[in-house]
């Protein structure tokens, strides 16, 4: 990777987003000393989101099943290309890498992946993953939120959640744990949540009580921690110097900054990225392989970098996307919104292989799609429970089955 040029980089602008009000009796935790590097190991999530509705069928191929290609006679993968994994199911050719970490023990691949009555629009199904609960939006804050809550309480850590792109995600959302969003190199921004604050320093209406007055006090105390927060997370990252050669790709850059978060020790714990493109109606073949290519390539260097520097024996990466594609190609030589696809769950912690059952393709629902065979939120269960030793039920809302791909606690 070119290291990331320092004065472009240290130039961006603080530019602060909203916030919910919160009680002011968080205020102490948000002025604590966070500038202070966090040596201490702490568990780390990366969240990966694969943005457009992955093709899991042409991503984990079932090529030991003749009804894969009799559905798919143009957009298959051929027997000989595919990477196998247990002589049922294999990689796509463009995963090399990540088969290498799989051989090594270190990927787990969580099979038809999906939650009941499936919806197709990328929109409302991106909300159903992205708050682990039905209705979306409309029941709160993001899984992550309540995950901070659940573990953090009132220590409010302006470093803590950091996602890294264009658009803070849903997942992120909290009432009291705001994020950080961050765009490499150049611009990066306080991303609070709820209503807009940024009017804040206006004269405000007389008939203000004194607990409003004291949110408001509250919320500059956060804006001001954000502001230095923005400093040495831009230090963080103009200073690293990885151990491998990132590419230029975006997604590769957004986990090189990834990289240096975690090795400066300063407290983040959640770090979210995107990867889009994978909304494949149309020449599926070429599109999906360069977008496969672009993740292994990137996981592949992540993967070593942290190691390399000591850094990966707390880190978990997930990687999911809101549905899989139909079962059968279209006529544009692509696939159309499905439902059920594959997780993936990499780190040194993981007990590498396959998890959950692969979806049949010959029993399908009534509108011909894949029925799911894991709910995607025992995958979250797993990494709350084992991972930040906390309460799944009270994170999720309900009790989902964890999965043995991190060790108990």
């Amino acid at each position: 990777m070119k290291h990331i040029d320092r004065r472009s980089f240290l130039s961006g602008a603080l530019a602060v987003g909203g916030a919910a009000f919160v009680h002011r009796a968080h205020a102490s935790a948000a002025v604590s000393g966070f500038l202070a590097p966090r040596r201490e190991k702490l568990p780390v999530l990366v969240l990966l989101e694969l943005s457009g509705g992955n093709d899991g069928l042409n991503t984990v191929v079932p090529h030991g099943d003749d009804a894969y290609y009799r559905a798919r006679r143009r957009i298959a993968h051929a027997k000989g290309s595919v990477r196998d994994l247990d002589g049922f199911v294999g990689l796509a050719p463009a995963l090399e890498q990540l088969h290498t970490e799989y051989g090594e023990g270190r990927v787990a691949i969580v099979q038809g992946t999906g939650y009941p009555e499936p919806n197709r629009s990328h929109f409302k199904s991106a909300e159903i993953w992205h708050t682990a609960r039905a209705t979306g939006r409309e029941s709160g804050p993001g899984w992550i939120g309540h995950l901070a809550n659940e573990v953090w309480e009132d220590e409010v850590h302006p470093d803590r959640i950091v996602h890294v792109g264009r658009q803070l995600p849903y997942s992120l959302q909290s009432r009291r744990h705001p994020a950080i969003s961050l765009r490499t190199p150049r611009n990066y921004r306080w991303a609070g949540n709820g209503e807009d604050i940024a009017g804040l320093d206006v004269e405000r209406d007389a008939s203000d009580d004194r607990d409003e007055r004291s949110q408001i006090d509250f919320l500059r105390d956060v804006m001001r921690d954000a502001r230095s927060s923005s400093l040495a997370v831009r230090q963080a990252v103009a200073r690293y110097r990885p151990s491998v050669e990132y590419s230029e790709a975006d997604l590769s850059q957004s986990l090189a900054v990834c990289a240096a978060l975690i090795d400066a020790g300063i407290g983040c714990q959640v770090l979210s990225v995107e990867h889009g493109g994978f909304d494949t109606h149309d020449d599926e073949v070429d599109r999906h392989a360069r977008c496969l290519a672009q993740l292994d390539a990137a996981l592949g260097e992540f993967t070593r970098d942290l190691r390399a520097k000591g850094n990966d024996t707390d880190v978990v990466v997930l990687a999911f996307s809101e549905f899989g594609r139909r079962v059968n190609e279209n006529a544009s030589g692509g696939t159309d919104h499905g439902t059920a696809g594959p997780m993936f769950v990499l780190g040194s912690r993981v007990a590498g292989g396959l998890y959950g059952a692969h979806p049949s393709l010959t029993d399908l629902d009534d509108r011909g799609d894949l029925r799911h065979t894991t709910d995607f939120r025992s995958v979250y269960a797993t990494v709350v429970e084992r991972h930040f030793g906390a309460s799944a039920e009270r994170v999720l809302g309900d009790r989902y089955r964890a999965l043995d791909f991190l060790p108990r606690a």
